[in-house]
């Protein structure tokens, strides 16, 4: 819909049945975990701020947790530095997370920050090194420097909310030791979104939905229960990439964020459409009822 073609009255009428949304996330905090197309794209990533800066600025509070795991390989290859996978985990070594630490917290989070004030945004940049934020431990040794989160400090998320700043926080943790790790970008997501206590996880990514044929897009779900997403893992409907996300979705649920979801980020304002209408953007996840 071009909305600029639509007359006032028109325009009005939108708002309006925004209305209801609005007064039901207010003051309610969203995570929205950025990564795919949504942030390679330029117009996509406007689209997005443009997301965040609205909601924010009617009194919903946004989380905007990013990755940049193309950039960050994009930078290796430039320094001669050819990036290697196990089991689609990047192996870390001490050069890389350096790398990772100057692509995650400063590039890719600065240009977030300063493309959200442009919008009209209040945004701070955050890693997860600051105020002890991402708490982690190495994961396995063979992938060097790649972290799993034992614990998320929310104190430095929540004082800039109740500021009313919008975090944007790069995927990095350190431990005890002051060692940095590298940490996959939707379970850090997942486990801010408990943490902060969350209404919702917007996860975006580069398909419509969950399938229960993934071939078929007449087959898309709405909705899902735990149960059911678990259904789909184990028949191989949800499978490769998908599945970590999935289960970042079930995991947050289980500590307490009341829904997630994930959504297109192809399409132009997916997170509006998901927070503010009632068709949403994408497939929920809700706790099985009992």
């Amino acid at each position: 819909m071009n909305v600029n073609a639509l007359d006032n009255s028109t325009r009005a009428e939108l708002l309006v049945q925004a209305l209801p949304y609005m007064k039901k996330y207010y003051g309610k905090t969203i995570v929205v975990k950025y990564g795919g197309n949504a942030m390679i794209s330029d117009d996509l990533k406007e689209q997005v701020m443009e997301d965040v800066v609205l909601l924010s600025m009617v009194g919903i509070r946004v989380v905007l947790v990013h990755g940049g795991g193309p950039e960050v390989s994009d930078l290796m290859k430039r320094l001669g530095k050819e990036p290697e996978f196990v089991d689609g985990l990047r192996v870390t070594d001490a050069e890389t997370v350096s790398i990772a630490q100057m692509v995650l917290a400063g590039r890719i989070n600065k240009s977030l920050v300063s493309l959200l004030q442009m919008k009209g945004g209040n945004a701070v940049g955050l890693s997860g090194i600051d105020g002890r934020l991402i708490q982690a431990v190495q994961k396995d040794e063979k992938l060097g420097y790649v972290g799993t989160v034992t614990k998320v400090n929310p104190e430095p998320v929540l004082s800039l909310l109740d500021s009313g700043y919008i975090p944007v926080i790069s995927t990095l943790g350190c431990d005890d030791g002051g060692n940095i790790y590298n940490i996959n970008g939707d379970t850090a997501a997942g486990k801010i979104a408990a943490a902060v206590g969350a209404e919702r996880l917007i996860m975006m990514t580069d398909i419509d939905g969950i399938r229960t044929d993934r071939h078929d897009p007449d087959t898309l779900q709405s909705e899902l229960t735990v149960q059911a997403a678990q259904d789909l893992i184990a028949d191989g409907s949800i499978s490769g990439g998908m599945i970590p996300k999935v289960q970042c979705c079930i995991d947050a649920l289980a500590e307490g964020v009341s829904a997630a979801v994930v959504i297109d980020g192809r399409v132009p304002h997916a997170i509006l459409m998901e927070i503010l209408t009632d068709e949403g953007a994408g497939t929920m996840f809700r706790k099985d009822t009992k």
